[in-house]
């Protein structure tokens, strides 16, 4: 392969829909729109005007640091929704009379659960609330034994940082099938809160620990094995999960990164030993930064990611994959310039270890408005069952025959279908936030971007699977992966 990346399938892959309502050259697009919410978005989000300002001419090296960074995330996504409203993509149509409507539901859904008055109350998107799914809240009664067995704070935190990481990697789609029956309560859970409550479980009974006590170690993470998984999650043929030896061989991965940062993670190399570099990292300030805690979860995860993830001139570049329209968006560039970054996974790890830092150590945090919304499919089922995006409809016939789910297509979590669609999907929780945003505002309500996840796409995205698909409360675009992606 050319450009310096390792081969991988999507890019042998022809596409039926390639070289069909293009335009040449999206570097010549305006983009400084006159519209309120163009002027709005360069004072909400942290970065200026995505193509007029990029740099084409990069170093590989400096390229690799641009598509690990937050700001590539939301720079290549805006690059296509540009792309979307001069209808230039190769999968999707952009449908912008829907948009208003989407906005109206997700406002509503949020007001619905938080009006009149309870809207400070808002949780941001975290692993934290999952864990008391059910109405029980299974953290603060840990928290209290914890702290009266003599844990400090400090202690407390590396504690929730142990499980919040291993359960938010392990959080990727289960699939339709799998379920968790919790001993305790008798209640049975599925996709993301049954992973969260697994993981739990599986955390207190000292699975992910060499001394088989309620924390995670390096070596407890090597030497975890599918069968210890599957006894943790009640896996049986009967019921089956997405990915379990793929799942089992990334948090082995972990493990070894975790030994290879020892300046990070310390002598007892669990991922709690993180709570420790970063409170240094704050000196006297007790403020969380949001760009170091990136930077750590970076280091930490981007060699553990499967090998077959993009790469470029043999450096991992973790959730980050080619995609067709920026190779026609953008100019010819470096090693690179064509790519889509997302890394979904540890976007969802950084906004839920900010949790424990702010409840337990008291910290505040600041530049978590570089995190972006988050590209999976509750948030891009929401603009799929709103009718805001369409397939193109060869592209979903050819989705329809690889899928054996009537009515619901399927493609490979990293073929350039489901890739365009994450983008998509970044852009328009962009757009989306604009307006939530000022809506809350006219109300003396300040809501995050996560704060939005959490109360509104997130949950909104949910209640529409249910609605249109009530038997599995699937996606609308059904996707192929191993259980680490998203």
């Amino acid at each position: 392969m050319s450009h310096g990346f390792t081969p991988f399938s999507l890019l042998q892959r022809k596409n039926p829909a390639r070289g069909k309502a293009e335009v040449g050259n999206l570097f010549e697009v305006k983009m400084y729109m006159k519209s309120r919410a163009q002027c709005d978005f360069t004072n909400i989000f942290p970065y200026p005007n995505p193509i007029l300002t990029h740099n084409f001419t990069m170093a590989d090296s400096d390229v690799i640091n641009y598509l690990t960074s937050l700001k590539a995330v939301r720079e290549r996504s805006r690059v296509v929704f540009e792309a979307a409203k001069v209808g230039s993509l190769t999968n999707f149509e952009y449908h912008a009379d829907k948009f208003p409507a989407a906005a109206d539901f997700v406002i509503s859904v949020i007001e619905r659960d938080f009006g009149p008055d309870k809207f400070n109350t808002i949780p941001p998107h975290g692993r934290w609330q999952h864990f008391n799914v059910g109405s029980i809240d299974r953290i603060t009664p840990l928290l209290e034994k914890w702290e009266a067995a003599g844990c400090d704070k400090t202690e407390l935190t590396r504690r929730l940082i142990d499980l919040f990481v291993i359960s938010v990697l392990l959080d990727a789609g289960a699939g339709d099938v799998w379920t968790f029956k919790e001993t305790d309560s008798g209640n049975v859970y599925n996709r993301s809160e049954g992973i969260a409550v697994a993981s739990l479980h599986m955390f207190l009974d000292g699975a992910l620990s060499s001394n088989k006590s309620p924390t995670v170690d390096a070596k407890g993470l090597i030497a975890l094995t599918d069968d210890v998984f599957n006894k943790h999650f009640q896996i049986t043929p009967e019921n089956p999960m997405v990915g379990i030896s793929s799942r089992v061989q990334l948090l082995n991965s972990v493990g070894k990164s975790i030994q290879a940062n020892a300046s990070i993670f310390g002598e007892s190399a669990r991922p709690g030993g993180m709570v420790d570099h970063l409170v240094a990292a704050s000196g006297d300030s007790k403020t969380l930064d949001y760009e170091i805690l990136w930077s750590t979860l970076q280091k930490l995860l981007l060699p553990a990611w499967p090998s077959n993830r993009t790469q470029i001139n043999g450096v991992p570049i973790g959730d980050a994959w080619p995609l067709a329209v920026l190779e026609r968006a953008l100019p010819a560039g470096p090693v690179g310039s064509h790519i889509q970054p997302f890394h979904k996974l540890t976007q969802w790890l950084g906004y839920s270890l900010t949790v424990p830092f702010v409840r337990v150590l008291g910290f505040s945090t600041k530049n978590t408005e570089l995190g972006t919304g988050l590209p999976e499919y509750r948030n891009g089922g929401l603009f799929v069952d709103m009718g805001v995006l369409t397939l193109k409809d060869e592209i979903k016939k050819s989705g329809l025959e690889a899928s054996s789910t009537p009515g619901l297509p399927l493609y490979d979590a990293t073929g350039d279908v489901i890739v365009e669609w994450r983008a998509l999907t970044l852009a328009l929780l962009d757009e989306l936030y604009i307006i939530v945003r000022e809506t809350f505002q006219a109300k003396g309500v300040e809501l995050s971007m996560a704060q939005m996840l959490e109360a509104g796409t997130w949950k909104g995205g949910r209640e529409l699977a249910a609605k249109y698909r009530p038997e599995t409360k699937s996606s609308p675009i059904l996707i192929d992966g191993d259980g680490t992606l998203f």
